[in-house]
């Protein structure tokens, strides 16, 4: 195995999922006073996805004085066993329940991270529900609170990679179910933004990274695997999910009237080619490319969310190094693979 060189403080290796959701929700300085500058409690709905269970840790350790309530079908118990053991009050809820959305308590700061993605072309009825209908409902139940609602950066058309990706000025164009059902949760949020005077933000988030999933983690398994990359889409913004977690919450002291885009993710597009031959040289394999790179994409800038909250904590280098280390080390994998690839807009 290869020995990594910790550098700027950070860990050489994560050790343990233990480790490293301690590492994704620990909150920058930055947004304990942007939180703590806010009035009323934090309430994130959908909270138990993969992203979620630490954005809602991260939020009750930035401000420890707020409520900080997590809300979720919860099928996997163990999920609602590890918030309720950070603080994180629980509520089981089906958002596609009028009545029960309509019962849930108030909140004035509001995450909405509910949606559907995958599986999506095999019934697209129930990914529309879920991605235009259950906005709606939240939409008009926190209609007096603070939202930020998670968008993708599947809504915009694709961008030429050599200016640098689309700002939040470019209008949508989707392709396909998935990305046209996510503008419609746009719309939604936006129309009773308009309707109530609703605060807001609609964080069009591109790839972030977690050791057990994501663009790297893909990437580290195909060329360990000695799977063909495809190329088509040469490169991909990634954010470690840590600084996702932190810019999402922190956009809820920014919200505006009505609600507005903010693209969410890394300063730089990485070449898939690069993090390729990046995993090939800590693996002792060469990886083997299929096709050939396109000169567009789904590619977006975070100059905005630059401007309002730094850089992002954790740089490219160091993600590749643990994920190489973590790959290498066999460890846990929650075996969703992102199909940051896919061109056609089919999830």
């Amino acid at each position: 195995m290869t020995h990594l060189v910790a550098a700027g403080g950070m860990p050489a290796s994560i050790e343990s999922e233990e480790t490293l959701e301690d590492l994704l929700s620990t909150p920058p300085s930055w947004l304990s006073d942007k939180l703590r500058s806010l009035e009323g409690d934090i309430l994130v709905l959908g909270v138990a996805g993969k992203v979620g269970p630490t954005l809602a840790r991260m939020a009750k350790r930035a401000a420890p004085e707020k409520k900080v309530t997590g809300v979720a079908r919860f099928s996997d118990a163990d999920v609602r066993r590890r918030l309720d053991s950070w603080g994180v009050e629980t509520v089981s809820c089906d958002l596609l329940d009028r009545d029960a959305v309509q019962a849930l308590p108030d909140a004035a700061n509001v995450v909405y991270m509910a949606g559907k993605k995958f599986g999506t072309d095999g019934d697209r009825s129930f990914a529309w529900a879920m991605n235009t209908h259950v906005p709606a409902l939240v939409a008009e139940k926190y209609r007096a609170s603070r939202i930020v609602a998670f968008s993708t950066l599947c809504v915009y058309p694709f961008a030429p990679i050599a200016e640098g990706g689309f700002g939040e000025e470019v209008e949508p164009g989707p392709t396909g179910d998935y990305a046209t059902s996510c503008v419609g949760r746009e719309r939604m949020f936006g129309y009773f933004s308009r309707k109530y005077q609703t605060p807001g933000r609609l964080a069009r988030l591109n790839y972030a990274i977690d050791l057990r999933y994501g663009v790297l983690h893909d990437i580290a398994n195909w060329v360990r695997a000695g799977t063909p990359i495809p190329l088509g889409t040469g490169f991909a913004s990634v954010i470690w999910q840590g600084d996702a977690n932190a810019q999402i919450l922190g956009a809820l002291a920014h919200a505006t009237v009505p609600t507005s885009p903010l693209n969410i993710g890394g300063p730089e597009h990485m070449s898939v080619v690069l993090a390729a031959r990046e995993f090939g040289r800590r693996f002792g394999k060469e990886p083997v490319f299929a096709g050939e790179v396109q000169s567009d994409g789904w590619y977006n800038n975070t100059l905005n969310a630059q401007r309002l909250f730094g850089y992002p904590s954790i740089p490219l280098a160091v993600m590749i190094d643990w994920v190489a280390d973590w790959i290498e080390r066999d460890m846990p994998s929650h075996g969703k693979p992102t199909h940051y690839e896919e061109r056609q807009g089919a999830f």
